[in-house]
């Protein structure tokens, strides 16, 4: 690199260190305008186009980077976070697993492909990345953070634990770290209770800015059997949330809205127009989809199948609504439309199926059947009955208390944060299972998350012959399996399947009385 290209690269990075992005821009036109195949112009502009949202641009300022030097694992990373943002994950992964090894001085891009890694579901790769960088500056909280929630994934629950305390320690007010560490484990006394009390009274906070600790406390009150107080933190944490979410324009009957569309549109003679949409190579894998509403046993079933020696699980991945999405000619990601319905139900269902296992196919190995959790996929079996005839459905269903208090004590479901939403989404699911059970008949594979947690070795067995498979004596011993889990459940299936959550909801029978009598007055049993 001569002197006038190297100054102005110096004087890029300073102008990155203050932040100056109109410098940094103008430093890289000077440096390619000197070098056309400068490597570091070519990586300073993509910067510049990263932050200022123009990711094809970005991709190809990255990818000249890297042609011009192929040593820049800076711009290969970069590279791989815009493909991952782009859905181009066929792509994002070989770029990571070539320079991962470049990667061992230099902590900021070893979290970046830490997070790509996390991001794609591949958390076993993500977890050695967060420990090097912090192994590198472990001064950086930032750092610790992602390990000790990596750690969680691949099972490491303790070493979390830890990691969290210590944090608490530098930073007793931080709410986030208190809500990551009262999920880890049951809480046994009161102290952390004092202290996150303690936090809320020294800090002052609005409602708003105190949701993660409102949870918190929720949560280890309910573990202490404090069910009056417990109840009245949840209540604290829903309104809070469901104030910012409807303060950015949520509305329930949106999802209501959806689910009714996707009733009217997904009929028996949608249905009966299907294909044999199976991709035609006598090696293609079979799906197993297990759905149903969140916290109703749908990771503890994962859990269970995946232990199966002819099974393995790609986790939950969006890769469905994203194929949809994409099939419709909408943007993909975002917020499912009903309008994306009706588009996605006039296309080939050979396009879906295919462009769902294009998606996937990174995270599968060589066991003939795998196993897509995510719950919401539930919204979409019309489409995956259709796409996939040999896919094997997996419905929970769980008394609907149970389920419908499980949800509003999670801070993920905006239709969750208040019990009159709740309800109305409850209402909408049950039209929508019915539905299902109607059109795809026994196709779907009924799993009772009470009756599965009383009796699982009569369940687990009978679940097996269901799905066409041997029983395994490693699916009565899920607990053992030691696959990551990025789910709310991500603790709880490392222990043995347990009765404590059936009928938990009645020790707050007085403070749901209203959601029981809504769902009671639209002809639900909740008994």
């Amino acid at each position: 690199m001569n002197h006038p290209v190297a100054g102005l690269s110096v004087a890029a990075r300073q102008a990155l260190r203050t932040g100056d992005w109109a410098g940094v821009k103008n430093y890289a036109r000077q440096i390619l305008k000197a070098d056309r195949h400068n490597a570091d112009g070519w990586f300073l502009s993509g910067l510049v186009a990263k932050t200022s949202g123009r990711p094809w641009a970005a991709i190809d300022a990255f990818s000249r980077a890297i042609r011009q030097d192929p040593a820049r694992y800076d711009a290969a990373i970069e590279l791989a976070w815009q493909y991952w943002a782009a859905v181009r994950l066929d792509e994002a992964l070989p770029l990571l697993e070539k320079y991962e090894s470049l990667l061992y001085k230099s902590p900021l891009y070893l979290e970046m492909a830490a997070g790509i890694y996390s991001r794609l579901g591949l958390h076993e790769k993500a977890y050695p990345l967060y420990r090097q960088a912090t192994v590198l500056q472990p001064e950086v909280g930032r750092f610790q953070e992602s390990l000790a929630k990596c750690a969680v994934f691949v099972g490491e629950i303790d070493q979390a634990d830890s990691i969290y305390r210590k944090l608490l320690q530098q930073a007793p007010n931080h709410q986030r770290n208190h809500y990551e560490l009262s999920k880890l484990k049951r809480a046994k006394d009161f102290t952390h209770v004092d202290q996150m009390k303690a936090v809320l009274k020294n800090t002052g906070l609005s409602a708003e800015k105190n949701i993660f600790l409102y949870y918190a406390l929720a949560k280890e009150l309910e573990d202490l059997g404090e069910w009056s107080e417990a109840f009245d933190y949840y209540k604290f944490a829903g309104d809070a949330a469901g104030g910012v979410a409807r303060e950015a324009g949520y509305d329930v009957s949106r999802d209501v809205e959806l689910i009714d569309r996707i009733i009217s549109v997904c009929d028996a003679d949608w249905l009966a127009t299907r294909v044999n949409a199976n991709p035609g190579s006598p090696d293609a894998k079979t799906p197993i989809f297990i759905v149903g509403l969140p916290r109703t046993g749908t990771t503890l079933t994962e859990r269970i199948i995946a232990s199966h020696s002819l099974v393995e699980s790609a986790d939950e991945t969006q890769f469905m609504q994203l194929t949809l999405q994409r099939v419709a000619g909408s943007t993909a990601g975002g917020e499912m439309k009903p309008a994306t319905i009706e588009m996605a139900a006039r296309k080939d269902a050979r396009r879906i199926a295919t462009g769902y296992l294009e998606g996937v196919s990174y995270r599968l190995g060589d066991a003939p059947f795998f196993i897509d959790k995510l719950p919401e996929n539930f919204l979409y079996l019309g489409f995956i009955a259709k796409a996939f005839p040999d896919a094997r459905i997996v419905h929970l269903k769980r008394n609907p208390m149970d389920t419908c208090f499980a949800m509003y004590k999670q801070s993920f479901f905006r239709f969750a944060y208040r019990l009159e939403d709740i309800a109305e989404y409850y209402l909408a699911y049950d039209r929508l299972a019915r539905h299902w059970e109607e059109l795809l008949k026994d196709r779907i594979i009924e799993v009772e998350y009470e009756a599965l947690v009383q009796d699982p070795d009569t369940q687990i067995r009978w679940l097996l012959e269901e799905l066409g498979l041997d029983f395994e004596e490693a699916c009565l011993d899920f607990h053992l399996n030691a696959a990551p889990s990025a789910t709310a459940s991500t603790v709880q299936v490392r222990e043995k399947a347990h009765t404590r959550s059936v009928d938990k909801w009645r020790h707050w029978e007085q403070q749901l009385g209203p959601l029981k009598e809504r769902l009671e007055a639209n002809g639900i049993s909740v008994d």
